[in-house]
C-alpha cells in the first residue's frame, strides 16, 4: 500500500476519535447557559467624555420585582470612582443610588503576575412595589456620575437576572 494512503487513514481516524471525545466531554457545544438580560449599557471611551463628569440616560423602563446587577468593563486607567444612581420616576422616587471604587488585585500565577481591575461596592438592586405603585414596569433616569481619570474608559452594563436558573 502506498506511505500516504497509511498516514492519511491514521490522521483521519485520530480527527473522528477527537471529535467524538470532544463530544463526549461537551454535549451542549459551546454555549453558555444564561437566561440574564442586558437591560441598558454604555462605554465612556474617547475625547468626547474627557471633560464631561455627569451623564444622564432617560427613559429607562425596570420591572418591579425583579433582581437588577451592575457590571462593569475597567482597566487600569478607568476613573477611580463612580456614583450610580437609578431614579427620577417623575414622583422623586430614588430606587438605587451606589458609589463604586476602581480596586486592583494581584494575579499571581507563580509563572507571571498581572492586575485585573473591577469596582467594589453593592451591584444589586430591585425595585419594590412602594417605588413602583400601581403598574408591572416604571420608566427610571440613569445617572453616572464620574470621579478622577476621566480620560479613561469603562463600560457599564445593566443585567436583569433571571431567577428561574
Amino acid at each position: 500500500m502506498n506511505k500516504t494512503l497509511i498516514a492519511g487513514g491514521i490522521v483521519a481516524v485520530a480527527i473522528v476519535v477527537s471529535m467524538a471525545y470532544g463530544a463526549q466531554m461537551n454535549p451542549g457545544g459551546n454555549e453558555e447557559k444564561r437566561a440574564d438580560s442586558e437591560i441598558w449599557n454604555f462605554r465612556f471611551s474617547g475625547p468626547e467624555f474627557h471633560d464631561i463628569a455627569s451623564h444622564q440616560f432617560a427613559p429607562i423602563s425596570l420591572d418591579k420585582n425583579v433582581p437588577y446587577k451592575f457590571e462593569f468593563v475597567p482597566m487600569g486607567d478607568s476613573p477611580e470612582r463612580l456614583r450610580i444612581t437609578v431614579g427620577g420616576d417623575g414622583h422623586g422616587v430614588r430606587v438605587f443610588s451606589e458609589e463604586f471604587i476602581l480596586e486592583r488585585e494581584l494575579v499571581d500565577t507563580g509563572i507571571s503576575k498581572y492586575y485585573t481591575w473591577d469596582y467594589s461596592g453593592d451591584k444589586y438592586f430591585e425595585i419594590s412595589d412602594l417605588q413602583c405603585k400601581n403598574q408591572n414596569m416604571c420608566n427610571y433616569d440613569l445617572m453616572v456620575q464620574r470621579y478622577g481619570n476621566l480620560k479613561g474608559s469603562v463600560s457599564i452594563s445593566l443585567i436583569a437576572i433571571d431567577r428561574s436558573i
